[in-house]
């Protein structure tokens, strides 16, 4: 029997199918090329939401946003990171928290992430999720590989399909 094809766009559909009130944080280090992708989704989304979606830039530091996404009062919270999935540069994988330990974020961030989600889960009662990317290269140096680019204009669009 063939193994079912992992389908982002399916996957981020039915995730968002109840949302009302949507954060999406873009985390990533500007200066660590495709680690940069979660940002620059949320940069390409800018102007074309609704007021019921918060876009966040928060680099790599997503627990100084805390509050903002608090006070949002969101029934969705979607970050948007590079990961090491063991998969091809530019696949993604919609997981949740609980499901990090198997997915370790690229970037080093000041609060781990499994943390950081642990605590929003308890503050706002949202559902909470990660959008992880598989980087091509995340070297130092700025702009995403011509592979990352693709991936973040196909996710742009998919969220702009699921989004409220």
């Amino acid at each position: 029997m063939a193994k079912a094809r992992y389908d982002i766009r399916k996957e981020l559909k039915k995730w968002f199918s109840d949302a009302e009130r949507v954060v999406i944080a873009g985390i990533g280090n500007p200066i660590r090329m495709d680690d940069f992708v979660g940002v620059r989704i949320v940069q390409d989304l800018r102007g074309k939401v609704s007021d019921s979606v918060l876009l966040i830039e928060c680099e790599a530091v997503p627990e100084s946003f805390i509050q903002q996404i608090i006070d949002f009062n969101p029934t969705h919270v979607l970050l948007i990171d590079a990961a090491i999935l063991g998969s091809k540069p530019g696949e993604s994988r919609l997981i949740s928290p609980e499901q990090l330990v198997g997915y370790p974020a690229f970037s080093t961030h000041m609060l781990p992430l499994k943390i950081f989600c642990e605590y929003l889960a308890k503050t706002t009662k949202a559902e909470i999720a990660l959008l992880l990317i598989e980087p091509k290269k995340t070297d130092f140096g700025e702009g995403l590989t011509s592979k990352l680019g693709a991936s973040a204009q196909n996710i742009v669009k998919f969220l702009l399909q699921a989004l409220p």
